[in-house]
């Protein structure tokens, strides 16, 4: 759905259901695969091998004119994603060295579609901006939030809906509805995400209704985290919805207490192909973008991955994102 028709309120926006519900772990015997909830009522095995046997689409000349000059006599398209392990949005195979996951896919057709060679490099998360920034890559598929504050210097194509996750060891008891809910609570979330932003304006709301503010907690990766969850040291892990439950219900050791949009209590959070502000490529990524999901392909990759229900209708450029006040 688009950003205009998405906006909800605070009840509409926390739902303790999780979009990701798996049913089966990795199985060596196929070459590492996993059952997911493609839709309610319906699963899809996940290919986790290096031999993905992506969804593919054809080159749309009328697209692939769009691109800029520079980009087009080059012949590929530079693509940046992040390098931490969050599947199923981008994490390595069973080989351990190959890139694979929705985001990646999502990008590959975007390039099917532009007539570009994708070449995609993985990086630290801050370093998927400071490429940006640079010009080293022409765009960022990394479960990038579309946000107000980052519109000063990005330009956004929509293609999914962004929803947080709030995960808890198994049987806490927990359940997060809002702001009060994490009050005194210890929260591990990744610096520099949209994740840490609304949890700091959480906890500035605690202060000021005489509650206690959030402990906030930073890990250099995931398996600090998860260690810090299980052992008692953090009470929550605010991150991304699909990882959350993909990581709860592939270890059995935690679970999903309460989901968030990614914008917000009044709108619902969009995640976007991020370019530099001006730099031409952000109207051939969204005409690319609907092309997929007009020709069905973007549904395929959604399902494949038991995203489905994250599905937007269109693209948007640049549609309202997370306020900078997070109000």
């Amino acid at each position: 759905m688009s950003a205009t028709l998405a906006r909800h309120t605070v009840t509409a926006a926390l739902t303790l259901s999780s979009a990701l519900v798996l049913a089966a772990c990795a199985n060596p015997s196929d070459g590492g695969t996993t059952e997911v909830a493609a839709t309610k009522g319906s699963t899809t095995k996940i290919n986790l091998s290096p031999a993905q046997n992506r969804v593919t689409t054809g080159e749309v000349a009328a697209i692939a004119a769009e691109v800029p000059e520079r980009i087009r006599k080059r012949g590929t398209l530079e693509i940046v994603v992040s390098s931490g392990s969050a599947a199923p949005l981008s994490f390595h195979a069973t080989d351990n060295r190959t890139v694979i996951g929705v985001e990646p896919d999502i990008a590959h057709l975007v390039a099917d579609v532009l007539g570009l060679e994708p070449h995609l490099t993985t990086v630290s998360w801050e370093n998927v901006f400071v490429g940006l920034d640079s010009g080293k890559y022409d765009a960022g598929f990394s479960n990038i939030t579309d946000t107000e504050e980052r519109k000063e210097k990005y330009d956004f194509a929509t293609y999914r809906e962004d929803n947080l996750g709030f995960e808890a060891k198994k049987g806490s008891g927990l359940k997060v509805r809002g702001p009060a809910d994490v009050a005194g609570r210890t929260v591990a979330v990744s610096s520099g995400t949209n994740q840490e932003k609304l949890l700091i304006e959480w906890s500035k709301e605690n202060e000021k209704a005489g509650r206690k503010p959030v402990d906030i907690k930073y890990y250099q990766n995931d398996s600090d985290t998860y260690l810090a969850l299980r052992s008692g040291r953090i009470d929550l892990y605010l991150g991304p919805n699909p990882t959350a439950a993909y990581h709860a219900a592939t270890t059995g050791r935690t679970e999903v207490v309460g989901t968030y949009s990614g914008a917000g209590a009044s709108l619902q959070g969009l995640i976007a192909a991020t370019t530099k502000k001006d730099s031409g490529l952000v109207e051939p990524l969204a005409d690319a973008l609907n092309e997929v999901i007009r020709n069905g392909t973007y549904a395929k990759v959604l399902e494949r991955w038991g995203l489905s229900e994250e599905a937007v209708s269109k693209s948007e450029i640049n549609p309202p994102g997370l306020p900078k006040s997070n109000k």
